[in-house]
Parts: structure tokens; sequence; C-alpha cells
């Protein structure tokens, strides 16, 4: 029984029109890149169209252009990686999911991040028979281990595949378009019209000639910079995933309007706080996260952590047959039991977790939560009646 049945609707739904949902999202998406235009605009800012590279730390040139300035920002962003293995070109990165025109039957999604998660979550809520092939054992390795269990049973439980601990050697493809993915170990994995590559990300520096301005990169290729995002080369700057800190488009935007602060608004001090940065995954069901993991607090603190936990089904399941769960972590530290993590998975995680991030990075204690009087009936009041 659906959860539409549970609520006594006799409704059965169609095929999704997937060319009608791409047209709608490219729509969107091209709307919303009007407005930036036309805000840099109103703003008076120049706009050059082209590729860039430096000619040295002060100097761009953009198609036989050059433009110069005290101060050069690098913000490429990054780009979706694929692995080198033999037939990796039969497949797609999470750029080519957005201009396929009709529905996959069978997909496979390779990768374990947030990339794969959601995309994996997607194909499967819309009707293609979904796998995902992990080369570790875990999805979401990074994050708390409660919520990477819990994701990875409700997935299961919702009818996706995974694949656990398969070291890739090859895609091969049949006469039919169909693809095989072969393991080192010589299992064979077929039978799928799409494979989506979601292994990765690499900062967008290519062609830039970051060693001609003198700007220092690490391993990967990601750009250094100080906690006042300034390079190793005076009056460069850079921001967002090419830093690999943190690679969200909230973070590189607050990383830019503070140094925007720093350089222009009077405020030299200005700089972003990359610690406790709440997250959300938007998987099925949502993860909202901030702080420390357990495993992390632990390996800090030691013997002074303590966790609450809860796992539960959301009320919005009391009639219907398949019941989603709801599960929450609190990490706290030392006599005072001050909070350093908070983690939920479930319905409306990813709403509830931006006001607790708040009270998190206030400071808040386990007992300024159980102060808190408790909304009822809502998931999130779990989080201020955790014994």
């Amino acid at each position: 029984m659906t959860n539409r049945q549970g609520y006594g609707f006799d409704v059965t739904p169609g095929e999704v029109d997937w060319r009608h949902v791409k047209s709608a999202r490219d729509a969107y998406v091209a709307r919303l890149n009007e407005i930036y235009h036309r805000n840099l605009d109103v703003a008076g800012v120049e706009k050059i169209i082209g590729r860039g590279r430096f000619v040295d730390a002060r100097t761009v040139e953009v198609d036989g252009r050059r433009v110069t300035a005290d101060h050069v920002l690098v913000a490429t962003g990054g780009y979706p990686v694929v692995p080198e293995v033999s037939g990796a070109e039969h497949g797609i990165t999470s750029d080519g999911f957005f201009e396929l025109e009709e529905r996959p039957k069978r997909v496979v999604v390779v990768g374990a991040g947030y990339i794969a998660t959601e995309l994996a979550g997607i194909f499967n809520a819309l009707g293609s028979h979904t796998t995902v092939l992990l080369r570790k054992e875990h999805l979401l390795r990074r994050f708390d281990s409660m919520l990477r269990e819990v994701l990875m049973e409700e997935m299961a439980e919702s009818g996706l595949d995974i694949l656990a601990c398969v070291h890739l050697d090859r895609v091969e493809k049949a006469s039919d378009g169909t693809l095989s993915l072969v393991g080192a170990d010589g299992q064979t994995h077929t039978g799928f019209d799409c494979l989506l590559w979601a292994v990765g990300r690499a900062p967008n520096v290519g062609g830039l000639g970051l060693e001609v301005a003198g700007v220092e990169t690490k391993e990967g290729g990601y750009v250094v910079v100080d906690e006042l995002q300034n390079t190793s080369a005076t009056g460069v700057h850079a921001v967002g995933d090419v830093t690999g800190k943190w690679e969200l488009t909230p973070v590189a935007i607050a990383a830019g309007r503070k140094l925007a602060d720093r350089l222009f608004g009077g405020q030299d001090d200005a700089k972003l706080d990359y610690e406790n940065i709440a997250t959300v995954v938007f998987s099925h069901p949502p993860i909202g996260t901030v702080g420390m993991t357990e495993e992390e607090a632990r390996a800090q603190y030691g013997n002074d952590v303590k966790c609450y936990t809860s796992r539960f089904t959301n009320m919005y399941h009391a009639l219907t047959e398949r019941k989603s769960q709801t599960a929450m972590k609190l990490v706290v530290v030392g006599p005072q039991e001050k909070v350093v993590g908070i983690h939920v998975i479930g319905m409306g995680a990813d709403e509830m977790i931006q006001g607790f991030a708040v009270a998190l990075r206030m400071g808040a204690t386990k007992a300024d939560l159980d102060r808190t009087v408790a909304i009822h009936p809502t998931a999130a009041e779990e989080l201020v009646t955790l014994r």
C-alpha cells in the first residue's frame, strides 16, 4: 500500500513526463542566469565573457584583451571527475544528468557522496530501477555513523540496490546499448541503460596560469588560501570549491561576501568562520547535520563525550504501510554538556537543522535545549526532549 492509499486516496500516478521536467528546469535556470546578469548590469559591473588566464598576478587576459586590477578573485569552481577505467566514456556525470531527454529504466550510480546519494534517490523515486555501486562499505563516509546506517537501510527499503566494496576494472557496452560493469574480481553487473559517475569533483584550474601569477596549489590542484581568502600571490584571492574548503554554494557566497567586506567595506577583520557549518543532503529521506560527528568528538574529547539518540516513526506514517524512520543524535561534551554536534535524518531534517545550527553556534548546552518547550506534534520536538 502506498502512502496516498494509506490516507484514503485512490489515485494511480502516470509515468513522469521527463521531457517536461527537463524543459521546466532548463527554463528556470535560464531565468536565474538572466536575473544574475541583470543585477550585474544594474550594479554597473562590466562583464567580459570568455576564458581568462593570468599574465601576471595583477593582469588577466581574456581572448586577447588584458585587464589589470589591484585585486583578482579566483572563483572558478569545480567539475565532475570521471575515473580512469576502460570504457568510462560510456557514462555521464551530474552535468549529463540534466541533459537526459528521457528517464532511463535501469541506472547505476557510482559514488558515495552528496551527488551520488541525491541523484540515486531521484532516479529511484521517479521509477528507474537504481543501483548504487560503492568502492567501500558506506555512503557518505564522512558523516556520522548513525546517519550512514539509517540512510542505507532506508534506501534499500525503498527498493534501491546498493553494491558495496566493488573495485571497477572496466565498463563494457553491448550491441543493444546496455552497459555492464566488470569488477577487478571478474564479477559483472549488467543490464544498465545509464551509468552515472559521481566519484568526486576537481578544482577548475586548468589553463588559468596560476603558476605565472605565483599562486600556490596543493594536492589535487586546489588553491591554497589563508583564513582571509588570500592566496600566496599578493592581491590574488580565492573562494569556493576551487579552494577545497566546504564545497557548498552557500559557503562560497558567504566567503565572497566576507572578502568584499574586508577589501571594500572597511571591515579589516572580516572573514568566514569555517567551523560548525550546517549542511543538508537531499537524500530520501533527507539529512541535516551540523558540528562534530560522534567519531570526531571522541577523537578530540575522549570520555568527555556523551550522545543522546532517538529513532522513531514520524507521525505522518501513522496511516501508511511503509514506515520510513527518523533518527536523531546530539553529541555533547563535558560536565556542562555543551552541544558540539546535531545529526538528523528523516522527514523535515533539511528544514529543522537551520534553527538548531544557530543554537549550536551560540554555544547551546543540553540544558538549554531541555528548557525549550516542545512543539507538538513535530519531529523536531524530539531534539528538545531527548533523555
